[in-house]
Order: C-alpha cells, then structure tokens, then sequence
C-alpha cells in the first residue's frame, strides 16, 4: 500500500514520536523511510539580524553551517532510532519545515506523509499557521497526523 514514506523532524519529542510510527509502518510495509530535518538558510538567519558569517575572536562562524550541521545529526540520530529492517534515507534541508516536508515528499513520490500533532491546537494556529496544518492541506499524498502530546 505505501511504498515511499515522508517523515519530518526537528528532534522535538513529539517529532520522535512521529519517527518511531513511521518507522514502524515503513517496517509493516516494506516502505522507504525518508527523514527530513529543517533548518534556516543564510537569508532565513540574516532575516533574524544575526549575520551568517559572524568573527568570534578572528575565528570566521558560519552559523548556517552549524544549523546544518545540527540537521543532519538530528536527522542522523532518528534514522538510528527506527525499527531494524527499515531503508531509511535522511535529507537536511534549508528552509520552512512544512516546506521541506512537501518538497520532499514531492521528489521521492511519497505516498504517506507523517508529523506529529504538536502546535495544531488553540488560536496560534490560525495566526501562526503550523507545520501540520500546511502539510496536511498542501500534501501531494495521504497525510498521517500522529498524537504525540
């Protein structure tokens, strides 16, 4: 039934829960596992006035490079974390998160998108929009919304 499962994370405990499910389905199905982690590009940092090449002490900082760097072992450590006998592939990002999820699951023609519920409740998510909301209202494929609080 799913052959190709999109998953993203930000290494939150709800995003771990999210994770294990789609692990665990990817396993029941025989299916891909693709793991994304998000994280801000140079523009999305300078956005927050903070320069991206920041010198501390004569030492150049590449700040987006630490974000990525930070994606991909959040990315790496919840592919450690799925059920064995999974294929699982990881991807960083530089971007939105809900962005990067749809991306993603666009590319590798995913059949399933999982994320968690975290955010979808309350007033902010009409005002702040959540990376539920827009994944599963711009998905190219089934949504799975996990329970995870």
């Amino acid at each position: 039934m799913f052959t190709s499962i999109v998953v993203g994370t930000d290494g939150s405990g709800s995003a771990r829960e999210a994770v294990r499910q789609a692990g665990e389905m990817a396993k029941a199905f025989g299916a891909t596992l693709h793991i994304v982690c998000a994280f801000k590009s140079g523009a999305m940092i300078q956005a927050l006035a903070v320069d991206p090449i920041m010198s501390a002490g004569g030492v150049a900082y590449d700040a987006e490079q630490d974000l990525a760097t930070q994606a991909e072992g959040i990315a790496s450590a919840s592919a450690h974390d799925v059920a064995k006998d999974v294929n699982v592939e990881t991807y960083t990002i530089a971007g939105e998160p809900a962005d990067a999820i749809l991306d993603l699951a666009e590319t590798q023609k995913a059949d399933l998108i999982i994320v968690g519920n975290k955010g979808m409740t309350g007033a902010k998510r009409f005002l702040l929009g959540s990376v539920p909301n827009k994944v599963a209202h711009q998905a190219p494929c089934s949504v799975l919304i996990v329970h995870t609080t």
